[in-house]
């Protein structure tokens, strides 16, 4: 490539300004796996950190110590939260003395163990997709199996992740066609 200097002679290898367009079209044609290598180390870092906290943090919350578990996670403000038990997803979470107390009273002697399925990670945002293998006694229903399926998304402010949305569902384990059909019209077939 060649570029003109001030005194009209021309320089092979000369570095060019690129235009704004020339650079847009260039960061669209790179594939976002490679925009997203730029930052591998920071967004490794960050992934292993929050396994770590979400393992640390579902164990205590479903032992019932919310104080713990209050400690390990920084919820958003405009958190989302799609609970395994249905519904539509809610949205902010109530972090207030009275709330964990109830929490800790609903959440009894649990064990977990956590397995990663995938994680997701650039600079800004991390997904983790897991999947909770836990027992509990949970309103006061005795100790059973409550394992979930969970989708986490952390984005990153400043230098602090937040959680911004969870979505939890107790499929762990395969139904039917006719159990699905049964949950999505959200009651009882009448016999």
């Amino acid at each position: 490539m060649f570029r003109r200097s001030n005194e009209g002679t021309r320089h092979q290898n000369a570095p060019t300004a690129m235009s704004r367009r020339a650079a847009v079209t260039a960061a669209v044609a790179v594939p976002l796996s490679v925009q997203l290598s730029v930052y591998p180390a920071v967004a490794d870092d960050a992934v292993a950190d929050l396994i770590k906290a979400a393992r640390e943090k579902n164990a205590a919350f479903m032992r019932g110590d919310m104080e713990s578990w209050a400690k390990l996670v920084r919820i958003a403000p405009d958190f989302t939260l799609m609970q395994p038990f249905g519904g539509l997803a809610s949205r902010g979470y109530d972090t207030s003395p009275t709330r964990l107390a109830q929490l800790a009273q609903y959440f009894q002697n649990g064990t977990t163990k956590l397995e990663v399925a995938q994680t997701y990670a650039s600079d800004r945002f991390v997904v983790l997709v897991m999947i909770e293998q836990q027992h509990a006694e949970v309103g006061g229903l005795p100790d059973q199996d409550w394992s979930l399926r969970v989708t986490e998304v952390y984005r990153r402010d400043g230098s602090e992740w937040q959680l911004v949305h969870r979505h939890a569902d107790p499929l762990v384990h395969h139904i039917t066609l006719e159990q699905a059909a049964t949950l999505a019209r959200g009651r009882p077939q009448n016999g």
